[in-house]
């Protein structure tokens, strides 16, 4: 078994229409649809955590120097690019967690029509780099190898 984090942004896939100018029941529709793939994957065993998080407005960027930290209030970047939630998965394949994905990229928007939003994908390491070969190999795989 694999873990992967499907992530959810505010990226509105082929609806451009902001949910705020959806009809009722649109949205009641997208909520049961999510709630209905929840019930499903909780079912399989499959969902291991499930979490909406709150808008960007309320986000907080965090630096430190190691003794004093600041807080700045956000949002920082453009809307569509901060995670709106996520699903944690544990599948048997990659190919689980994308036909997982697939599925919550089809939450209906306006008129029952498929929103094709865009899911983040990332799997979950079995464990952590734990010298400077196993940080340069992940590096690497980063894109940080540049």
């Amino acid at each position: 078994m694999a873990r992967y984090l499907l992530i959810v942004t505010f990226e509105p896939g082929v609806v451009d229409t902001p949910m705020d100018e959806w009809k009722p029941e649109e949205i009641t529709a997208h909520l049961d649809y999510y709630a209905a793939l929840r019930d499903t994957l909780v079912g399989t065993g499959e969902l291991l955590q499930s979490e909406v998080l709150t808008p960007p407005d309320a986000a907080h960027l965090v630096t430190s120097d190691g003794s004093h930290h600041v807080v700045t209030d956000g949002p920082f970047q453009e809307f569509k690019e901060w995670v709106a939630g996520y699903q944690m998965v544990d599948v048997d394949s990659e190919e689980r967690a994308l036909e997982i994905a697939g599925l919550i990229s089809a939450v209906p928007g306006p008129g029952g029509t498929p929103l094709q939003q865009p899911i983040h994908v990332r799997r979950v390491m079995d464990s952590r780099p734990a010298d400077v070969s196993e940080m340069v190999t992940w590096m690497e795989g980063a894109g940080g190898g540049r």
